[in-house]
């Protein structure tokens, strides 16, 4: 499998995240050495010796180093803006080869396969067939516009159970308004001479509330609730694996229940804008970005807040920004490690 490969100029060093760095400190001032010299002429000495090791024992239980049984893999990192070189907003979180979608903009089914082994990719979870549990933050369009590909493609190709889906009040109906407008594409695929199995077409849409709102053997699904705009409910969604406890932020402005939710994760992946490219917008703008959208300063100190050990950019509004100006905005506050997601990166 492909695993991203974390640029050094790309995130500030500040935590490793590594075990064997804390013994690698500790070997160099030997401890029984170490307090004889010290404990009766430098307690303060000692003391700033004790919380560095401490403190780095506490980050090493977070390890940001690629893992063998759980991938983020960003399927989209897109906004509604129709950028050609970023699909739209939808997240795969791959536990143990079973692949969890989060949100389904447009294009994420091609960018699936792009990863999958039966189009040449190194990820067999991304191919079609698996594709069978879907979670959705909230229902604004650039996070929904693939859903009838979610639905119809896989069982195209050979899934052969309903898609399990998971999401906000209207998920239910929109779903049911989808499956009536492929009706008649539907039944020819089931009686014309393609001969497609009953099964795969059909969803399981479950609208959902704040807390645990699934759970197999290979993860555990948390909804907290978000502050995005108007909307009467907009969810993140926060991960716990075999290794890793993964949130999504979904769309949101700063929130502290997002804070309190997503307090110690391993990776915190969460949306953001360009403090400030948005002073170069139209008031109006600014004004819905602010209380729809986390800027890039905002996000630092969310991020100086919830520690995590790897926070990744999604759904970035760059206009006219860079990724690198993205790290540099948020680094002036949050000395973390960050990483900047593009489409098709694994993490």
């Amino acid at each position: 499998m492909h695993v991203k490969k974390i640029n050094p100029k790309r995130f500030s060093p500040l935590y490793d995240c590594k075990e064997q760095h804390v013994a690698h400190i500790a070997g160099a001032l030997p401890g029984g050495a170490f307090f004889r010299a010290y404990h009766k002429k430098n307690t303060v000495l000692l003391v700033f010796f004790l919380v560095l090791v401490l403190s780095l024992n506490l980050y090493g239980k977070q390890d940001c180093s690629p893992s063998k049984i759980t991938q983020v893999v960003f399927l989209g990192t897109g906004t509604p803006n129709p950028d050609p070189g970023h699909s739209g907003n939808s997240v795969a979180i791959i536990v143990n080869d079973t692949p969890y979608i989060i949100d389904c903009g447009p294009g994420l089914i091609r960018k699936a396969a792009a990863l999958s082994t039966a189009y040449g990719g190194k990820i067999e979870a991304l191919n079609m067939e698996n594709i069978k549990r879907a979670f959705i933050t909230h229902l604004h369009s650039d996070h929904t516009s693939g859903y009838a590909d979610l639905i119809l493609t896989p069982w195209v190709i050979g899934r052969d159970e309903p898609l399990q889906v998971y999401g906000p009040e209207g998920i239910k109906e929109m779903t049911r308004h989808i499956l009536e407008a492929y009706k008649e594409d539907i039944r020819m695929r089931l009686y014309g001479l393609e001969a497609a199995n009953n099964r795969g077409w059909k969803v399981m849409a479950r609208e959902i509330e704040e807390g645990i709102i699934y759970k197999d053997q290979n993860v555990t699904v948390e909804a907290f609730l978000v502050k995005h705009g108007s909307w009467p409910e907009a969810y993140g969604f926060k991960f716990t694996t075999p290794d890793r406890t993964i949130a999504i932020s979904g769309d949101t402005r700063v929130c502290k229940n997002l804070i309190e939710k997503c307090k110690g994760v391993d990776i915190l992946v969460h949306e953001v804008f360009s403090a400030e490219k948005l002073k170069i917008r139209s008031e109006t703008w600014q004004k819905y970005h602010t209380s729809n959208h986390t800027s890039t300063y905002e996000l630092a100190k969310i991020a100086d807040q919830v520690k995590p050990c790897l926070l990744i950019l999604y759904h970035q509004l760059y206009w006219g920004a860079s990724d690198e100006d993205l790290l540099k905005e948020i680094g002036t506050i949050y000395k973390g490690r960050v990483v900047s997601a593009e489409d098709l990166d694994v993490y």
